[in-house]
């Protein structure tokens, strides 16, 4: 097995240097999907028919020996073909011998992409697939390289921010690229004028609509207004929001109403609030909501909630369709 990191990839793709096997490992998603490109882009440097030496694969979908015959294919009018594979923790163990035949004697003349978020190493074609790729992983980045990457994409941009700008959109956004590409290239638009990001614009920008996004939600969800809640969930997701941050903001919600709804049982409203931090504006809504809701149902939806963080992480669906089947069964 041979591991490269991010930047030791990059070397050996600036040299020309490609194996036949890479597997991209991890959940940052947009990083991982840029390194397969640059994979794909220095195999068929020069390829005139492109089109007809790089196929993708999702296992979710397609058998692997579609997959496998393609990457047996002679390249059309080029050296290489390029095959990615997405998806691969969805093989079906009695496909398992398919894909080990093929790690053993990869094609010459084809460059294949395993693309995984994570693997169960329990299955033999995982340690094989470990044993004989390139091995790039690409775990989620801490808030430090997170803002080194920032940072150069405004250089990009042509745009400024400081230190503390950078750490306040970290601490808004997290650190997923795709949704700090998303929110970097919103906020460079609007500091179009004068070539800076201030703390007042990413506030305005990014915090309060975030916020008040974000109390929406939970409000629609606890008062069971199916047509909101999903309009809500829709708006946060297309603005950028992670599906993984929208569970955790959910299961915030609903954790706080389990230990609101015990201490008003127990104690008085200040008891409540000595142990909740909510805005005043927000207070009397809580404890109306708290006075109607129903423990075995607070204790249900943590349940359901808890399945569907399991079922995202585990690719069960698109997280974007976990996510609208849950903010239904809550708001049912």
């Amino acid at each position: 097995m041979t591991n490269l990191s991010r930047l030791e990839l990059e070397r050996h793709l600036g040299a020309g240097r490609l194996a036949p096997l890479y597997l991209l490992l991890g959940t940052e998603s947009y990083l991982r999907t840029s390194a397969a490109r640059e994979i794909a882009n220095t195999a068929l440097s020069g390829t005139l028919l492109r089109e007809f030496n790089e196929c993708t694969f999702s296992l979710l979908t397609d058998a692997i020996e579609s997959a496998i015959a393609a990457a047996e294919q002679m390249p059309m009018m080029a050296e290489r073909r390029v095959v990615r594979i997405k998806d691969f923790a969805k093989l079906r163990e009695a496909d398992e011998e398919i894909l080990i035949r093929y790690l053993n004697n990869p094609a010459n003349s084809t460059v294949m992409i395993f693309i995984a978020d994570e693997l169960d190493k329990r299955k033999t074609a995982t340690k094989v697939l470990l044993e004989k790729c390139t091995v790039v992983e690409f775990p989620p980045l801490k808030d430090g390289e997170a803002k080194a990457w920032a940072r150069t994409r405004l250089k990009e941009l042509k745009i400024t921010a400081d230190d503390q700008a950078l750490s306040e959109i970290i601490r808004l956004v997290g650190t997923d690229t795709q949704t700090l590409l998303t929110e970097l290239d919103k906020l460079a638009s609007a500091a179009a004028n004068t070539g800076r990001i201030t703390l007042e614009l990413i506030d305005e920008l990014i915090g309060r609509s975030r916020e008040l996004s974000n109390f929406e939600l939970g409000d629609h969800l606890l008062a069971q207004n199916r047509k909101r809640a999903l309009e809500t969930l829709h708006r946060l997701l297309d603005d950028g929001a992670e599906p993984v941050m929208l569970i955790g903001l959910i299961a915030g919600n609903y954790h706080r109403l389990a230990l609101g709804k015990q201490l008003l049982t127990r104690g008085t409203r200040d008891d409540v609030f000595r142990n909740i931090s909510l805005p005043p504006f927000k207070r009397d809504g809580f404890i109306a909501t708290l006075q109607r809701s129903d423990a075995h149902k607070i204790a249900r939806g943590i349940q359901l909630i808890a399945s569907a963080d399991l079922a995202i992480k585990t690719s069960q669906a698109t997280p974007r369709l976990q996510l609208e089947m849950l903010v239904c069964e809550l708001a049912s």
